[in-house]
């Protein structure tokens, strides 16, 4: 029996709204999967048609996940690495091993590792990089359908010169973190 290794990465940690988004994948050493790499270096058709891929090669795969509230009751660290830990508890089986995406591992009973640029390094990183993008793309989409004057779609939610128009014409919607500067900043002008 090999052992199982699960990769784990986060999205999502710049953004002015929405949740941070991680993912947990152990790959199955029998059945690899060709491309693997940092989700930031690949096309968004890339991205897309790997990630189905990854669901469907995949021994294990989950998604976890911290909302906005508690990004900002936590702080965005402590609510990734609160999502890390949902991915990888949620998962079916424990791993034998987890190689987290960065310079720090949650505190949790997981033997780890952090690998810094891990997600192009590691392919169980890279296959948890290209997930939890493409999920946490998928909620800027459909935020983009119930609020298309924000244009979700097009920056994801980071803070770019169009969002804060956007923000400044129509306002601060609740899925906001209200606790980043920026939007702190203009809810305490009002």
């Amino acid at each position: 029996m090999h052992k199982l290794i699960a990769g784990v990465d986060e999205v999502g940690r710049g953004p002015l709204v929405g949740d941070v988004v991680t993912a947990a994948v152990i790959l199955d050493p029998e059945n690899p999967i060709e491309g693997l790499t940092d989700s930031k270096k690949l096309s968004e058709k890339k991205r897309v048609a790997l990630a189905q891929e990854i669901r469907e090669k995949a021994l294990y795969w989950k998604i976890g996940r911290a909302s906005p509230e508690e990004i900002d009751k936590l702080n965005i660290l402590h609510a990734t690495m609160l999502a890390m830990i949902r991915a990888v508890e949620g998962l079916p089986v424990r791993p034998d091993f987890v190689r987290v995406d960065g310079n720090r591992v949650p505190a949790w009973n997981f033997e780890s590792e952090a690998v810094v640029k891990g997600d192009s390094l590691h392919a169980e990183i890279s296959a948890a990089s290209i997930i939890a993008k493409v999920e946490r793309d998928n909620d800027m989409i459909s935020l983009h359908e119930a609020y298309p004057q924000y244009n979700f779609a097009g920056h994801k939610g980071y803070p770019t010169k169009a969002h804060f128009e956007a923000i400044a014409e129509y306002g601060i919607l609740d899925c906001y973190r209200k606790s980043f500067k920026p939007v702190k900043a203009l809810l305490e002008e009002k």
